[in-house]
């Protein structure tokens, strides 16, 4: 797919330039909506009202610095963030950096995978280990959108993402009888706390949830999508800066809708122990509920419809399948870059999904549906404590004359850039006692 798009030349307007270069980032976008933030956000707005929504503006704000930074290494080299390790690392570390990259793209599709099923069940009420299994056949969608090139890949992707905007926007804005408060929304943006217990777990599940690991290797990819004179350096800076907007304001609409997750949370679970629900079912909760699974019961009641069952059914399954697309494509950039090794498309979908869905198989028939949510929570985590592996790297070599030349990074992204890695390093270090203590809890269902 590399140089397959035409952009149109400098001299014509900024909506046709914008118009060619939009697209990686709406794909990438979709890793930063997909049902790993549903159960982080959920958890967090049932739990503690909005006083995680800080982290969410936060995991944001560093994931656009640190995506602007992968689309500059991708203009600037024409090779991605795995081919750049393949190259200017040492041969012995190619091993551990692509199964590592593996494990974290497999816990994405773990949490991809219980999204879509969680989906289907409330659809169309399949038991949930079957709706697990069905998922696997997503690799036909898969297929046949590769087939059709890369826009018709942003094109459908983009459709999923206004899915999943639109079904919110008619939850929290048009549907429901009760407004959030903005006043408190913006008092705990700008006043951070992780004073109460538990969490820091979950804050660093949202972290892990938002800024992934595998979009800065698909991210420093998909750039490459687009045919560009790299002679000139007016089109590599051209190129870079509408990357950098298409970057800006595809995780722009990532944050809102992540933050419009939290505040239906707080809105429907906080302070309360139970709802009821059309028909007189009492649904009851706890803070260990499984609020992904439970989330679309209670809403009705909130709005006065039980459109908004569907509406959250439908916006879930556009969340699962538009992700399980980017993290297929990640899994081949990830696997040709460090290792040069090619396979066909159905094959790489079918081995990564069946790793994925298997432990949760046994886990889901064992502890039965409960354990949904605590499942996608372990998968975030994960990806967070994961992230440094993809994020030193990446800022290594585009903080590097030597391999950027002109376009290394200056002091502002210098600043942003580390600053981010910094901050993630040191929630990873503090965290990880109590995350594998949490971790333990979940496999042993204690």
């Amino acid at each position: 797919m590399h140089s397959t798009v035409s952009v149109p030349g400098s001299h014509t307007g900024f909506w046709r330039q914008w118009g060619a270069f939009v697209g990686p980032a709406i794909l990438v976008s979709v890793g930063y909506m997909d049902p790993g933030n549903w159960g982080t956000d959920l958890a967090g707005g049932a739990q503690y009202r909005y006083g995680l929504l800080w982290v969410i503006a936060l995991a944001s704000l560093m994931a656009v610095f640190l995506q602007v930074i992968a689309t500059r290494l991708g203009v600037a080299t024409g090779r991605d963030l795995a081919q750049c390790c393949r190259d200017f690392y040492p041969g012995w570390s190619r091993w551990p950096n692509w199964i590592a990259m593996e494990i974290a793209i497999g816990a994405t599709d773990l949490a991809e995978a219980l999204g879509s099923a969680v989906a289907l069940n409330m659809l169309f009420h399949i038991p949930l280990t079957w709706a697990i299994v069905i998922t696997s056949a997503d690799v036909l969608l898969l297929l046949a959108l590769q087939g059709m090139g890369v826009r018709m890949i942003e094109a459908v992707v983009s459709v999923f993402v206004a899915t999943i905007g639109g079904c919110y926007a008619l939850e929290l804005f048009v549907l429901p009888a009760t407004k959030p408060d903005f006043v408190e929304m913006t008092q705990a943006i700008l006043q951070p706390s992780l004073a109460q217990s538990g969490m820091l777990v979950v804050a660093v599940g949202m972290i892990g949830a938002t800024v992934m690991p595998h979009n800065l290797y698909l991210h420093s990819a998909l750039v490459q999508t687009r045919k560009l004179d790299r002679t000139s350096d007016k089109e590599i800076r051209r190129a870079m800066w509408f990357n950098a907007v298409d970057s800006g304001v595809a995780l722009t609409v990532a944050f809102f809708v992540n933050a419009a997750i939290l505040v239906m949370a707080a809105l429907v679970f906080y302070g309360k122990s139970s709802v009821t629900v059309a028909g007189g079912q009492v649904v009851s909760f706890s803070p260990d509920s499984d609020w992904i699974r439970i989330a679309h019961l209670t809403l009705a009641p909130l709005l006065g419809t039980t459109l908004a069952s569907t509406l959250f059914a439908v916006a879930l399954l556009a969340s699962g399948q538009s992700s399980t697309i980017t993290g297929t494509l990640a899994g081949q950039v990830v696997m040709e870059g460090f290792m040069n090794w090619r396979m066909r498309p159905w094959l790489r979908r079918m081995i990564s999904r069946l790793i994925a869905v298997l432990p949760a198989i046994v886990i889901i028939s064992v502890r039965g549906g409960r354990s949904v949510t605590d499942l996608i929570n372990l998968s975030q985590v994960l990806l967070c404590i994961q992230l440094p592996l993809a994020m030193i790297p990446l800022l290594h070599f585009t903080s590097s004359k030597k391999i950027m030349g002109k376009w290394a990074n200056g002091p502002f992204l210098l600043i942003a850039g580390w600053g981010s890695a910094a901050l993630i390093v040191a929630m990873d270090v503090y965290s990880l006692p109590e995350s594998l203590h949490e971790a333990w809890r979940i496999v042993t269902g204690g």
